[in-house]
């Protein structure tokens, strides 16, 4: 068994230890694998571990060795999966590792937008304090959750996280999802896209970016929202029309967006978020804290196993 790791540097920049996957047999780890490099360096492989590096059916053709391909991530839409059933590759993912993570970094990023944490303990590191005649100032008005509607539009294990951690804040959970076959969970309403986006004072994505829905949060959709609301993305950048959530924000149609994703990734540097106002960014790091990487690695690990035993799990094709 030959297995290449293409684009290993995001999960394991040095903090994790590689033995169990190495320790598996033949296996080259690339930190980062160019376009123009990828063929040259697969072309022995009869496995292959990616995660943002796209495979599509004509490199997938220039690698006949190839048997399995491990997406180091839940999102797979970098395979052409059906091209890969053709030539009889197996694909797998990973599911679950980064929920905990997810929701952690959507309500950092609320918070942030809620009680502005940052900008005051720079102003205290600047000296405004300890000018200040007072015992206490805040710069920007500070907002309480409790009491707020909190909608989110996907309801998988991430948004159900989500949820749990809203309701434990007071917020009233809205949610919109594909499937309303069973009743909701107590405390929740399902409702339809555009009474959650009217009647919430905070939006969260958290769902799959398809054919269907990539762009949807335009600006006939941000113009019903409140413009005392925040929309949170930890999801996928495009789901939201960058250009439309900007505006939003310059005009004060929006009180603010706390974004861990953007439409092209790393972004051009003229991306027009970068300059709105009250849009706080993340480079894409939700599913990035050590304890949920360490659980990716150990699940790429378990489903190569898995596959070795003749039993894959996690197969996405």
């Amino acid at each position: 068994m030959n297995l290449v790791y293409a684009d290993a540097y995001t999960l394991n920049p040095g903090d994790l230890d590689w033995t169990p996957l190495t320790s598996l047999g033949s296996v080259t780890l690339h930190d980062r694998t160019a376009p123009d490099q990828l063929i040259e360096r697969l072309k022995e492989a009869d496995m292959v571990l990616v995660n943002k590096i796209k495979m599509n059916r004509e490199t997938l053709e220039q690698l006949p060795r190839l048997r399995y391909i491990g997406v180091t991530a839940t999102g797979y839409d970098i395979i052409d999966t059906k091209a890969a059933c053709e030539l009889d590759i197996t694909v797998t993912n990973v599911k679950g590792y980064s929920t905990e993570s997810v929701a952690q970094l959507t309500f950092a990023l609320l918070l942030e937008l809620a009680q502005h944490v940052g900008l005051h303990a720079d102003s205290v590191r600047a000296g405004d304090w300890a000018r200040n005649p007072d015992f206490c100032y805040w710069k920007k008005p500070l907002l309480e959750l409790a009491g707020k509607t909190l909608g989110l539009v996907g309801f998988g294990d991430i948004g159900q996280r989500v949820a749990d951690i809203g309701l434990a804040f007071g917020m009233t959970v809205l949610v919109n999802r594909r499937h309303t076959d069973e009743p909701p969970p107590v405390g929740i309403r399902y409702v339809d896209q555009a009474t959650l986006f009217a009647e919430s004072d905070v939006v969260s994505l958290h769902c799959p970016a398809t054919a269907e829905n990539r762009g949807f949060v335009n600006r006939e959709l941000l113009h019903q929202m409140k413009p005392t609301a925040f929309l949170i993305n930890t999801s996928r950048g495009a789901l939201i029309n960058e250009a439309d959530l900007a505006d939003a924000l310059n005009h004060d149609r929006l009180a603010g967006a706390g974004l861990d994703v953007l439409t092209t990734e790393p972004p051009a540097t003229d991306n027009p978020l970068f300059t709105a106002r009250n849009c706080l960014i993340t480079p894409h790091l939700a599913w990035a804290s050590r304890e949920a990487r360490q659980r990716l690695l150990h699940e790429i690990v378990e489903n190569i196993r898995a596959y070795f035993a003749g039993q894959p799990r996690n197969v996405v094709n």
